[in-house]
This record gives structure tokens, C-alpha cells and sequence, in this order.
């Protein structure tokens, strides 16, 4: 008699998913792998199927899919947590979502991003933390650099992630690296490169990207950057027509009154900033709400940020943004580790932030028809990463609510959106 009973389980089964409407991917504490679900939802999104419901403050932003026999194989398959919901199920959830008084909301999403990562040949695979989550999650992606985007191609993207890049042409103030292969490597493609299109140094390179990735947003593409891309963003917007490298780097001087020359209503994101313009010191402004030049004003055991709070109705974006199944989030340090409060223009809406220590860790905005966001730090599950040292199993983080923020990123550009009240 029991050789009948697995049988009969699965027969039972298969019946109830004739009458399944829907599966639901939760994304609270009962998700056994939070990141291999964004995977999921992003190639079913790009295979052209019907559209997915994001449920916002639902379960912690779980999903709800149309079944599909194959893809609820492939769900299980992976590790993922999902449960089948009969039609009269899905929708009595869906109406309570979208009930006025209950703070959550029902976002369709009905297209993918085709997504870029800007990182020079020369780094490693494991070096950035949006390719670590973006290859775990098995989420395609193509790497590009500064020949890509003087050529024009940023057009066959909607969302580029920025690498660790330091954009005002100094590489990062990394000078003690310079006998690394990794750095010279870097140095010698970004001469290269610089050389080939007629600019005499680095700098003059970054401050075109830049340019050119500013006006990507304005046009309605979506822009993420951790660690060094942040500050040093703005500052190469803030600088234009300024040199601002010192003479021992590029072989002329650096301007005359830089801090009283900045512009910055070029930036983004950060205003009344002054810039470090010392080449021995491995920080480029008072963005950096913990510079390198200085121990973190905190102990790691304590080091955490919390999420902000949005209504789900009325703050659409923000809320997706923040999608979690944690509210508190350990902190992680980079070359920049998190902004100054009191540097961030007031149109900014902060996302996440430690109000004890002034310091925000991600933010987002607006320019033109686009959008960008911030993010501080450089690996949410290493606390201080080093050169060389070895790269973030994944596998061994598959809850992680810090890389959950830089996978809500990628699947932002999918929903349909209406206008915000903030």
C-alpha cells in the first residue's frame, strides 16, 4: 500500500494546479532564497510571459505569478519558496492589497531591463557586488566601458550599474596599489583609451562619461552606483571645465579657488561639498560620512542602517526600492561608505540612513525622464573588503537583505508606474 502513496500525492497535486490561478513567491523570513528569486521573476519577465504582481509591504514584497507547470518545477527545483493559490484565493488577496486603508500595494510588472554593468576589462568577476548578485540570481547582464559608451551604445540599454569607478581620474587615490598587476592593468586602459579619443589625460575621459551618462538618465534610463561611483559622480559633474588633479598625477596644476568654483547645480545627488585635492589623501571630499582618513565612528558589531518607511499608494517607487524582509540592516564600509546628511540637496528622498551617526546609505532622485540611485559601501556581506581578498560566496547569503536592495533596483525599471505625492 504505501508504493500507492506518493503517487496519489502528486495525481492530487496536479488536479489542485488545474484550478491554480496563481504562485506566490514569498519574500519574508519563510523565503529559503531571496536573491534566486529575483531571478526568477526577471527571466520570466524577459521569455515574454504574462506580467507578475509585485505585492509591496506584503510578505515582505513576495510575488505572484501565473502557474505554469515548467516554471513551478524550476521554482522548486532552485530551493525557492513558493506556495499555489487557487483563483479565488489570488484574487481576495489582490483586492485586500489594494484596500485604501492598508498600507500595501499591487505593482504590475510587464517588462525587463536590458541591463549594463560599467567595469573596466581589467577587474575581476567577483570585485563588484551587483555582478556577484546579478550572476547568483542567473540574471544576464553586458559588461561595458568608456570606448562602449563614447561609441554610443548606452542606447541598447535601459539600466547600467556603475562599477567602484572613481570618475574624477585618480584612480581611486590607490597609489600604494600601483605595483598590482589589477592597477596597472586599469591604468594602462584608461590612457589607452583616453589617448585614442583625443583627451590628453584620465580625467577629461571621466568628466565625458559622465556627461554622457547624465544625459542617459535625463533621457529616461536607469542609473546604480556603489562605493566610489557616488561622490565621485558628482564630483566630475561639479567640475567640468576644472582640473582638479594635482600636478605629481597628470603634469599640470590643479585650478585656481577649485571649492569656490564647483557647480553644483550639475550634480545629482550632493551639493556644498568641498574636495580633497591632496593626492596622499585616500579621500576625494566631505561627502564620505566616514572617510578613509579617519577610523569609522562606530564599532562593526554595531554598525547598522535602517530602512525608511514609505506609503505604498502614494510613494510607489520609494517603497519598491525598498522591498525587504529586514528593517535594520547590518552596515558594510567601501571607499565610500555611506553621505553626509547635511550634503545631500533637499530633493533627494533617503531611503535608508543611520539619523544617529547624520550619515545616509542609500538614496534615490530624478533627472529629466530617468532615475538614479545610491547606494554606499562596497559588498553588503563583507564589513571592510580588501584588494585581493577572496570574493562573497552567495551561496552561503542567499537571504541577504543588503544585496535584496541592489536586486529591487533590477526589477524596478519592469513596473508600470504613476506619479509620486513626495
Amino acid at each position: 500500500m504505501k508504493y500507492l502513496i506518493y503517487p496519489l500525492i502528486i495525481f492530487i497535486l496536479n488536479i489542485e494546479a488545474l484550478h491554480a490561478k496563481s504562485m506566490l513567491i514569498p519574500m519574508d523570513n519563510s523565503q529559503k532564497d531571496h536573491l534566486k528569486s529575483y531571478g526568477i521573476v526577471y527571466n520570466y519577465l524577459k521569455s515574454g510571459q504574462n506580467e507578475i504582481k509585485w505585492c509591496l509591504n506584503y510578505m515582505g514584497g513576495s510575488f505572484l505569478l501565473n502557474f505554469d507547470t515548467n516554471l513551478y518545477a524550476k521554482i522548486i527545483g532552485q530551493g525557492i519558496t513558493c506556495s499555489i493559490l487557487s483563483d479565488q484565493e489570488t484574487n481576495l488577496l489582490v483586492n485586500e492589497l489594494k484596500l485604501p486603508e492598508i498600507n500595501s500595494e499591487v505593482v504590475v510588472l510587464n517588462k525587463f531591463a536590458r541591463i549594463a554593468l560599467y567595469s573596466p576589462t581589467s577587474a575581476s568577476p567577483w570585485d563588484d557586488a551587483v555582478s556577484l548578485a546579478l550572476r547568483y540570481a542567473e540574471i544576464p547582464f553586458e559588461i561595458i566601458y568608456d570606448q562602449d559608451i563614447l561609441n554610443g551604445r548606452l542606447i541598447e540599454f535601459d539600466w547600467i550599474h556603475l562599477h567602484h569607478e572613481d570618475f574624477t581620474g585618480q584612480m581611486g587615490k590607490m597609489y600604494t596599489q600601483k605595483d598590482q598587476s589589477w592597477y596597472q592593468n586599469q591604468l594602462n586602459e584608461d590612457r589607452s583609451v583616453a589617448k585614442s579619443n583625443g583627451f590628453s589625460k584620465v580625467s577629461q575621459l571621466k568628466n565625458k562619461i559622465t556627461l554622457a551618462l547624465k544625459s542617459f538618465i535625463i533621457g529616461g534610463g536607469y542609473l546604480f552606483a556603489m562605493c566610489t561611483a557616488t561622490d565621485t559622480f558628482d564630483i566630475s559633474l561639479a567640475t567640468t571645465d576644472l582640473d582638479i588633479v594635482e600636478s605629481s598625477l597628470d603634469g599640470d596644476p590643479i585650478s585656481n579657488n577649485v571649492n569656490n568654483s564647483l557647480k553644483y547645480q550639475e550634480t545629482l545627488a550632493f551639493t556644498n561639498f568641498n574636495i580633497f585635492t591632496n593626492p596622499r589623501v585616500n579621500e576625494f571630499s566631505d561627502i564620505d560620512a566616514s572617510p578613509n582618513f579617519s577610523p569609522r565612528k562606530i564599532q562593526e558589531e554595531f554598525d547598522y542602517f535602517e530602512l525608511n518607511d514609505f506609503s505604498s499608494k502614494n510613494d510607489l517607487i520609494p517603497t519598491m526600492l525598498n522591498q525587504n524582509h529586514e528593517k535594520i540592516i547590518h552596515g558594510f564600509m567601501g571607499q565610500t561608505t555611506s553621505f553626509l546628511t547635511s550634503k545631500i540637496k533637499p530633493n533627494i528622498i533617503i531611503l535608508a540612513e543611520n539619523q544617529k551617526l547624520e550619515e545616509v546609505k542609500y538614496l534615490y532622485g530624478t533627472a529629466g525622464k530617468g532615475f538614479f540611485c545610491f547606494l554606499g559601501g562596497h559588498d553588503p556581506e563583507d564589513y571592510q573588503h580588501f584588494v585581493n581578498e577572496e570574493h562573497t560566496d552567495l551561496g552561503l547569503h542567499k537571504n541577504s537583505p543588503g544585496y535584496r536592495l541592489i536586486l529591487n533596483n533590477i526589477l524596478f525599471p519592469s513596473a508600470q508606474k504613476k506619479k509620486q505625492k513626495t
